[in-house]
């Protein structure tokens, strides 16, 4: 800032500028009369605040006019000043529609939302300058009087028309070469459009507020003569083939419901291309769904006419689909999927009273820590709700207050509205909290109550999930092979196409779908040599080393030596305790690891109360691991002993369930994974792979969420320490619940750098962070808040700026991947098959990744979004140690889904966030405790 005063820093971003422009009163915008050359003089207000000139792009044509200079950059308070000034050349007041009176409608004034992007700041309707025009100047170097309110407001509304679109980019092309070769296709499928077709976005203002989403559109429908059949509505954007008359347009209308005067203000915001608004696009397809007669449940649709039936477990099996639009390198597409929705034909009450009777007791509590977290189904109109909390204070006959105001029973409002009659009058409701982000109104909660025998269960319960029948059964239904999928893939496209009304929708726009799905040309990386301690083992086409992993020997054996370690069990579990230990010292001579004589300590029950009381009486600072053989399955005793091992002693356990090692048969196989496990517990490295990078440090962040909510959100962090990538140092952090964007990032990898010094005596040259568990609409703000972070953390050292690369890995997603077969059809496609061209984001540095091998269904891709490269490393080296990164995972001797150092943040924020509740000892920090 130029002058004597001294700068000051500029707090609150582009709204305290325009803020600031409002109340400055002595500043005005100066330009330059004649000349092309003549530029926009920026006050000296916004030329001090960094980084403002560079967020706003020159004016568009549309502000410029004919003849006008055009300056080379203005921010929007900039734009403001200009308005506050050009008071005179506002347009007429917004057209205004009425279906009850032709009085003059006063609008509201509002602020737009703002965007982050870099921008193209484009003026429309009321902000005009004429061809031939002058451009603004100042008369005189006097100061300007205030602006007076109504200028305040006139120039507050026009800021909501100012219209705000990306710049046209290049889609991002990074593709590998090495690897074998194979034609293939998916489940994406183009979307063919019109070239001339274009898109215009409205917000859509209800005075007064209009809450519930079937009101708005009913409102909104009843001007389908001006606004055209073509239209496409989300409750709060709406979006029209055709521009209306005015930037601001007014309608006015009446509730049917409570014979309220209702204004609609639509407001105009930006044109796109037919190919950038997505959500436009998803939003057309559910109505497209509806369309097909298919119900929507949760955020997907299904079919209830194909539902399957699954008696013998008292489960239904709807089928449905999952639909996306996104912007893919090749042009707009939809991504169709089979989805299938497991619902339980029995009812909540039903299942209370089964509780009830089997905890006569303490029933409540049985009740809540079943039901709180679910999420049930309510028939009457196919919509999912979790529960939060169970009322017993409350029943049937209670009252709530409706949208009238009036005071209404539950029993009374099933009866009118759907003709339901509730039998259990005494039976307690059920809570559902509705998120603030479903509410307009975020300034208060709301909830809801269910009627328990109304509400249907769905999803499968861990009981059901460890059961093999229950899920074989399942699997008949929901499991299918590529080609299956893929014939489902072409029916979806022709019931779309041979429907009318869905065939209509998508011609309004311009719009065709496709007769199959995208083919492309995917890569097969060979299979990796595995690095046992006495020998190299060349890697299969399976991806597979298990019986290796059980005869050859560990690269860095920890021995347990005698009276070291501990074995703990009940009297009914005495015989199977000595037959594991001798078990134990038989695999470990195979492996390479020496297995001394434990201390055997039997209890005299096996209450939860004993294993504790005994583990702390037994503990001495020479233990290297507990053993504690349980009888039988229990969360609240695996808890208690993990707790008091990992949170105070710092002692490494093992927990085995008596009936895994009761079966001679068994016996030799499960104690090998077993040993395996502990050595990895103890600080030991079983295999590894060549990794041909010198001085990298490589890094998984994923965060653990409590499912009933109860507890903060766990962010687990492991680093490597070696360059083999097999030794691992972990933290944890705790956070607000349900958080996922991660705040103490800085602080654990300046933890993993202290730490790797102590060992190296020097820092890495280069860190990958392997980030788990971001959304497609959480990258932006993961770039602009944790890169940040870890960024900031090289500063603690001196002269140190290592090369830092980010990596999103996203495993839940709907894309397929086929391989195209002469003979056979469509197959899966086989471990290291890379797609990183055709299907990938237009925007970002992207591919797709199959690291396992499925013997049964469709195997399912894992997407890694590269946000920084600040490694350098080639495409085919990113992609190359990705895959690498899935064969290092030590609780499974084949590749996972996900890198290694992902899964083990995974496995430690599990623990400590369901089990442990808080940070574990320091001394267990260098070791896979959580495995």
């Amino acid at each position: 800032m130029e002058g004597d005063t001294p700068k000051k820093r500029t707090l609150g971003g582009r709204g305290a500028l325009v803020l600031k422009a409002l109340e400055n009163k002595g500043k005005q915008l100066q330009q330059a009369t004649s000349g092309a050359s003549s530029q926009a003089v920026v006050p000296p207000l916004l030329s001090g605040a960094k980084g403002v000139a560079g967020e706003a792009a020159a004016l568009s044509p549309a502000l410029q006019g004919d003849g006008l200079p055009k300056p080379q950059s203005m921010s929007r308070a900039a734009l403001l000043s200009q308005v506050l000034q050009k008071r005179a050349s506002f347009r007429g007041s917004p057209t205004s529609f009425s279906h009850s009176s032709g009085d003059e409608t006063k609008t509201k004034p509002g602020i737009a939302r703002g965007s982050t992007a870099l921008l193209t700041a484009k003026m429309v309707g009321s902000f005009t300058t004429q061809p031939g025009a002058l451009p603004l100047q100042s008369s005189s170097p006097a100061m300007s009087p205030p602006p007076c309110k109504d200028e305040v407001a006139a120039a507050a509304e026009s800021i909501q028309l100012i219209s705000v679109s990306e710049s046209e980019q290049d889609p991002v092309k990074q593709h590998g070469t090495t690897g074998t070769k194979f034609s293939g296709t998916g489940n994406w499928i183009c979307l063919s459009r019109e070239e001339d077709k274009a898109i215009f976005q409205y917000e859509v203002k209800f005075e007064p507020q209009v809450d519930a989403l079937n009101v708005r559109f009913q409102l909104l429908n009843s001007f389908k003569e001006q606004l055209g059949s073509a239209k496409t509505f989300d409750g709060n954007m709406l979006w029209l083939p055709i521009r209306l008359p005015k930037e601001i347009v007014l309608f006015e209308t009446t509730n049917q419901q409570t014979n309220e005067k209702i204004t609609l203000k639509i407001i105009y915001k930006k044109k796109v291309k037919m190919d950038e608004c997505v959500q436009f696009y998803n939003v057309l397809f559910n109505r497209i769904m509806r369309k097909l007669k298919m119900s929507k449940i949760g955020n997907n649709y299904y079919s209830p006419g194909g539902s399957v039936l699954v008696p013998q477990h008292k489960l239904e099996i709807w089928p449905g689909y999952v639909t996306s639009v996104s912007h893919r390198e090749d042009g707009l597409m939809i991504c169709v999927d089979v989805s299938h929705r497991v619902l339980r034909t029995e009812t909540c009450y039903e299942v209370m009273g089964a509780l009830c009777q089997k905890h006569r007791g303490n029933f409540k509590d049985a009740i809540t820590s079943t039901l709180i977290g679910c999420v049930v189904l309510t028939r009457y109109n196919n919509k999912t709700y979790r529960i939060d909390d169970v009322l017993f204070d409350q029943n049937p006959t209670c009252t709530f207050t409706n949208y009238d105001g009036k005071e209404v029973k539950y029993v009374d409002y099933y009866q009118d509205t759907y003709g339901i009659k509730i039998k259990d009058l005494k039976q307690p409701l059920l809570c559902h909290k509705v998120k603030k982000k479903e509410l307009k109104d975020q300034s208060y909660s709301k909830s809801l109550c269910l009627i328990p025998e109304l509400c249907n269960m769905t999803g499968l319960t861990d009981d059901m999930k460890a059961d093999f029948y229950v899920m074989k059964d399942v699997a008949q239904h929901t499991r299918i092979t590529p080609n299956v999928r893929h014939a489902s893939l072409r029916t979806f496209i022709k019931n779309v196409n041979e429907n009318e009304e869905a065939r209509e929708i998508l011609a309004a726009w311009g719009l065709s779908l496709q007769d199959n799905s995208v083919p492309f040309e995917g890569r097969i990386y060979a299979p990796e040599t595995i690095v046992f301690g006495s020998q190299e083992v060349a890697g299969s086409q399976l991806a597979d080393w298990g019986r290796e992993s059980s005869r050859e020997k560990v690269i860095v054996p920890v021995d347990l030596m005698p009276r070291h370690w501990i074995v703990i069990f009940s009297p009914r579990d005495q015989d199977c305790a000595r037959n594991f230990c001798n078990m134990m010292r038989t695999v470990g001579r195979n492996i390479g690891i020496q297995v001394g004589e434990p201390l055997m300590v039997q209890l005299h029950d096996d209450r939860t109360e004993s294993y504790v009381v005994t583990l702390k009486q037994q503990y001495h600072s020479q233990l290297q691991l507990a053993v504690l053989i349980f009888p039988t399955q229990r969360e609240d005793r695996y808890s208690a002993v993990k707790r008091v091992a990992c949170g105070d002693m710092g002692l490494p356990t093992q927990c085995i369930v008596s009936r895994t090692i009761s079966q001679e048969k068994k016996l030799r196989a499960v104690t090998q994974k077993i040993a395996l496990q502990i050595n990895c517990k103890l600080g030991g490295e079983l295999w590894a792979l060549k990794i041909p990078l010198n001085g990298v440090m490589v890094c998984g962040v994923d965060v653990y969420h409590d499912s009933c909510r109860q507890g903060s959100s766990v962010v687990g962090f492991v680093a490597s320490m070696n360059q083999t990538l097999t030794k691992w140092y972990s933290n944890v952090s705790f956070q607000h619940a349900g958080d996922e964007i991660v705040h103490k990032l800085k602080i654990h990898l300046l933890e993993s750098l202290r730490h790797y010094h102590k060992v190296h005596h020097t820092l890495p040259r280069s860190i990958i962070v392997y980030r788990d568990g971001v959304s497609e609409g959480q990258l932006k703000v993961v770039e602009g808040h944790e890169i940040p972070q870890l960024a900031t953390v090289f500063m603690h050292f001196d002269s140190y700026e290592p090369k830092l690369s980010f990596v999103v890995v996203q495993k839940k997603l709907n894309t397929r991947l086929f391989t195209v077969m002469a003979s056979r059809g469509l197959n899966n496609p086989p471990p290291g098959s890379i797609v990183d061209h055709t299907i990938t984001h237009h925007h970002w540095y992207d591919f797709f990744l199959v690291s396992q091998q499925v013997r049964q269904g469709t195997v399912s891709p894992t997407h890694y979004i590269v946000l920084q490269d600040g490694s350098n490393l080639k495409v085919d080296h990113m992609q190359r140690l990705a895959y690498k990164m899935t064969h290092l995972y030590y609780n499974w001797p084949g590749t996972v889904r996900v890198p290694a150092p992902c899964l083990y943040a995974h496995r430690l924020a599990y623990l400590i966030g369901q089990n442990v509740k808080k940070e574990p000892a320091v001394g267990l920090c260098n070791k896979l405790f959580y495995l």
